[in-house]
């Protein structure tokens, strides 16, 4: 495969009506992108050709939301990790492994892993240093604790060979690798792949995926853009500018996974047009890998 780069003729444009507090996690399935916004505690179905949108109210601050293969979603938020009809609206606590911590302590991001295993991690909301922790979901509802003394939980992929697990803790500014076995989800010790301070960025790393290349796109909070790193050189590859500074997620998406969608987020301290809008950059030249669904 010939690896491809950013074409310059690529544009970027607001999808949608919705202005999220903190629009984070999307993950595109089934002709639709899915979404949603943590602090305006809900869960979003946008269809990208229309943009006409589905809104439910979760009562609760949700993260990630992944779709489940025997139907419905999978979700963790603040009560943990939850089954979600969509249809009947009806939640589920499946798992709650920090209910003693709350709520200085809650779910944030999470992703399938190519197994359909779900993996999702916590944040200490006091930022607490190493209080809070990664876990996964196997297919039968067990969850196990797979790295600990995490402060932030963020970005998490899968390389293309399916033999690398890509993590990010925010605060540590650097993207963690892990050898990984698909078929049994056992990790390996970790080494740095990618070391923000050596690259200047503004921002911090924040939600995270691969495109076809095997090249990581990271969203950078606080830092308005999305980068593209190259984990094997530990390089910055190309650098996407955004209309406002809180960049927190990105995905592929569309028919042909060559579309990037973005979420954003409200700065506490300015008002910036398009802020908490979703965002998509066509004509990159780059293609996505689809998004995995919880098997269990």
């Amino acid at each position: 495969m010939k690896e491809q780069g950013i074409k310059s003729s690529f544009s970027i444009s607001p999808l949608g009506s919705r202005i999220s507090q903190w629009g984070e996690g999307p993950i595109f399935w089934n002709s639709h992108l899915f979404y949603v916004d943590i602090e305006g505690h809900s869960l979003i179905r946008l269809n990208i050709e229309n943009e006409s949108e589905m809104i439910w109210e979760m009562e609760e601050r949700i993260a990630t939301v992944v779709p489940r293969e025997s139907g419905g979603m999978l979700c963790a938020g603040d009560s943990g990790i939850f089954s979600f009809n969509p249809s009947g609206e009806e939640k589920k606590v499946m798992a709650d492994p920090e209910a003693d911590k709350r709520p200085d302590n809650r779910f944030n991001d999470g992703k399938c892993d190519p197994a359909g295993r779900f993996w999702a991690g916590t944040i200490s909301t006091i930022k607490k240093t190493g209080d809070a922790n990664l876990y996964m979901m196997d297919l039968e509802g067990n969850l196990t604790l797979k790295v600990s003394g995490v402060t932030n939980s963020n970005g998490i992929c899968w390389n293309t060979e399916e033999t690398v697990m890509y993590y990010i803790d925010t605060p540590t500014k650097k993207i963690m690798a892990y050898e990984y076995d698909n078929q049994t989800g056992n990790i390996g010790e970790p080494r740095v792949a990618v070391d923000f301070d050596s690259l200047l960025l503004d921002g911090s790393p924040d939600g995270m995926t691969v495109d076809e290349d095997g090249k990581l796109w990271v969203a950078m909070c606080h830092g308005g853009s999305v980068v593209r790193l190259d984990p094997k050189e530990g390089s910055l590859v190309q650098k996407i500018d955004f209309p406002c500074v809180e960049t927190t997620a990105c995905a592929f998406g569309g028919t042909g996974l060559d579309r990037l969608f973005v979420t954003t987020g409200l700065h506490k301290s300015f008002k910036e047009s398009n802020a908490g809008r979703i965002f998509v950059v066509d004509g990159l030249g780059i293609k996505g890998v689809p998004a995995f669904s919880y098997r269990g």
